[in-house]
């Protein structure tokens, strides 16, 4: 098995330790630290090292936490590496400046061991998802630029990656629109059609049983027929995507931005990345189950 190697960056002696503590037992990892920005920043640039993740803490000497992370989001060779800021700082202005820098996954000393591997879980997760959606992405036929209108259905988290890498072939700005559709889509299965809420997800990605009640819903006779649905429609240089899933919908209003309340979830943030990164427009329609976005040559 591959090991995630992972740089842990804090000037504290005693949380350097905590940190090498929790992690201690966990096969998948290796660790490297660092004492402040600006020795991560050394050990980052260092040709023999690829680090899969980082756990960034806010306040340190030299180069702080904010500092480096917009170093980190502003180099290409680094920026698709995810990062975890921790910091003492919990207030809600604090958080979002953090997100906004770039840094989407946060923790909020102290916190707990297995709120650190759920965090740190999710991070590398979604990461691999979205390299292996562009991977996805780069095999499809170039020709598709020339859809202008089509209609397709899908039942699974498999087919949802799938059919976001083959309608982002057919988009403006393919690498930017895979990812917000494959949420969607993703979204449109597991919390539509299967009912999983954002409370039972937090709870399971915690106790690393998603994709088991995944299977065990999707095996369910009443969801058996259960689709999503996606239309795409192109008129001039915008496209316009609309999924609908057989859910009950969701108070969408809560999950349009990034939320301080929910920084430290394993989950959540979904939503507000897509419509930051991949779309002009993002709304929903009916009780929720209807996504509709927008997407264009003007989302770099």
């Amino acid at each position: 098995m591959t090991k995630a190697h992972v740089l842990v960056v804090d000037d504290e002696e005693l949380n350097l330790e905590i940190l090498l503590e929790y992690f201690d037992g966990e096969p998948g990892f290796t660790l490297e630290t660092a004492a402040d920005g600006e020795f991560a920043w050394d050990l980052l640039q260092d040709p023999g090292k690829t680090f899969d993740l980082i756990l960034l803490d806010r306040m340190m000497p030299r180069l702080d936490g904010i500092g480096l992370l917009r170093r980190i989001k502003t180099d290409p060779r680094f920026a698709a590496i995810p990062v975890v800021l921790q910091t003492a700082a919990g207030s809600a202005e604090q958080i979002r400046e953090g997100m906004e820098a770039g840094a989407y996954y946060y923790l909020t000393k102290p916190y707990r061991r297995d709120a650190l591997l759920a965090i740190t879980h999710a991070a590398l997760t979604d990461a691999n998802t979205r390299n292996n959606l562009r991977h996805q992405l780069h095999e499809h036929i170039s020709a598709l630029q020339f859809l202008n209108a089509g209609e397709f259905v899908i039942k699974t988290l498999d087919e949802a990656n799938r059919l976001a890498a083959f309608i982002a072939q057919a988009c403006p700005n393919p690498d930017a629109s895979v990812l917000g559709i494959s949420e969607l889509l993703v979204n449109g299965v597991e919390h539509g059609n299967l009912g999983l809420s954002y409370e039972e997800k937090s709870q399971l990605k915690l106790n690393d049983g998603w994709r088991e009640e995944i299977d065990r819903r999707s095996a369910l006779p009443e969801n058996a027929a259960k689709q999503v649905h996606l239309s795409f429609q192109r008129t001039g240089d915008t496209v316009t995507v609309r999924i609908t899933d057989q859910g009950q919908g969701f108070a969408w209003q809560d999950f349009l931005d990034f939320n301080p309340d929910r920084a430290c979830d394993p989950n959540g943030r979904g939503i507000a990345l897509s419509r930051m990164m991949s779309f002009c427009s993002i709304h929903y329609e009916g009780c929720g189950n209807i996504a509709v976005a927008t997407l264009s040559n003007s989302i770099a």
